[in-house]
């Protein structure tokens, strides 16, 4: 193997593992990703070859428009230049998504990716159920496993912890049959983010996550015609069953429907739910505003806080960049109701794309995709760092597995567009 191609699957297998390491190493497996596309770019062009399979999928020209109308919605943009060009680079990470397919030109270097992928998740998995031990790991960077409730947070927040462990328990699982040797270390690394998340941590969302992977994987292992009654009974009987178990997730349920009592009673915007519906209210005023154009990227935090008045620092801090804790309404705030369409269109495109793909690959696809969308819900996932790196790097990771999967029935796969290319030995 020629040097340049080793250090072309060393690049791929660090830009997998970046996400489960702190933030200094996502930004450098950002720089990777970018380079090496650069590389890989100017090779095909000088080559004069083209990637139909990266070309044939329907969220690469999605996201390819996104970017477009974030960069145009800098003509207009109420906000700062530096703070909307900071605000643009935020939203261009879902080029991660289009680089990280384009990087992947083999079934094989994919099948690599995933497992580098797969063994950062263990670590950070491992990592936290090491800190529930009471043992804390040297790498643990994040300022919450000072509080006691939260001894478990390896990096970042136990909201980020949450959804990433929700998205990566169903990657484990549908795809444990890719390595017959190890499935069962695979279903139980699934099963222990699982765990970790409905009982170690507090994030709501993140149980609502969790519930919504284990909701499809017992779908998905149950006749067809039983699967739509399945979809909504399940959930209900798994929340049940949790609330009714789970002192934890009860009290923090419960927490939820308080603070929102509160809100609408009072008006608190003090509390966490509190705060999520004041924003929301704020976001809807400011697209009634403009509904068409919106206020350009980067204008959330000066336009809620013009609507708010007076009192706008005390509400929503001092923090010039923030965001409504919801990506939809993010997204209509910056770019009108047409921003909103468009993460909406966003998430179609890369279930249509996942639909074509072998079930293994599909059905992670699906439950990393329904992750994401829940969270941006109640969350600016794809807009905050790390955990919008990571929806990013592992939703490519995925879509390289099916495009590039030797025999896979997708329109545009890698058997066509690169007959060379043969399954993994």
């Amino acid at each position: 193997m020629h040097l340049i191609e080793r250090l072309r699957l060393m690049m791929i297998g660090l830009i997998a593992i970046s996400v489960s390491l702190p933030m200094a190493w996502v930004s450098l497996g950002k720089l990777l990703l970018f380079v090496s596309c650069l590389l890989v770019l100017g090779a095909g062009l000088r080559h004069k070859e083209g990637d139909r399979a990266l070309a044939g999928l329907w969220s690469v020209r999605v996201i390819l428009g996104i970017v477009a109308a974030f960069a145009l919605s800098l003509t207009w943009s109420q906000a700062p230049l530096d703070l909307a060009l900071q605000a643009f680079g935020k939203h261009s990470k879902l080029l991660e998504i289009a680089m990280l397919i384009g990087l992947i030109r083999r079934e094989r270097d994919a099948r690599l990716a995933v497992v580098s992928f797969l063994l950062g998740q263990t670590l950070f998995i491992l990592s936290s159920w090491t800190m529930a031990a009471g043992v804390v790991v040297p790498w643990a960077t994040s300022e919450w496993a000072t509080i006691p409730q939260f001894r478990t947070v390896v990096y970042s927040t136990y909201l980020d912890q949450s959804l990433i462990f929700s998205a990566s328990a169903a990657v484990f699982w549908h795809l444990r049959s890719y390595w017959p040797a190890w499935r069962w270390a695979a279903a139980l690394m699934a099963a222990a983010a699982l765990i970790n998340t409905l009982f170690l941590q507090e994030g709501r969302t993140g149980y609502v996550a969790a519930l919504a992977v284990l909701t499809l994987a017992i779908m998905w292992e149950l006749p067809k015609k039983l699967r739509l009654a399945a979809l909504v009974l399940i959930p209900l009987v798994l929340l049940a069953g949790l609330y009714a178990g789970s002192a934890q997730v009860k009290a923090r349920l419960t927490q939820a429907f308080s603070e929102s009592q509160s809100y609408g009673a009072q008006g608190a915007s003090a509390s966490s739910s509190g705060f999520r519906l004041h924003a929301w209210r704020r976001s809807l005023q400011a697209m009634q505003e403009s509904p068409l154009s919106g206020h350009g990227v980067g204008s959330w935090t000066s336009t809620v806080k013009r609507i708010q008045g007076a009192d706008a620092d005390k509400v929503f801090g001092n923090n010039p960049a923030s965001n409504p804790h919801q990506e939809y309404l993010l997204w209509g705030v910056e770019l009108g109701l047409g921003g909103s369409l468009l993460l909406l269109l966003l998430i179609l495109a890369l279930l249509r794309d996942a639909s074509g793909m072998a079930a293994p690959v599909k059905r992670a696809s699906y439950s990393v995709i329904a992750v994401m969308a829940l969270a941006c819900l109640f969350n600016s996932s794809l807009y905050d760092a790390l955990i919008g790196d990571f929806f990013c790097i592992s939703l490519g990771l995925l879509l390289a597995l099916g495009v590039r999967q030797h025999g896979a029935h997708h329109p545009s796969t890698a058997a066509t567009a690169y007959p060379n290319t043969g399954a993994m030995a």
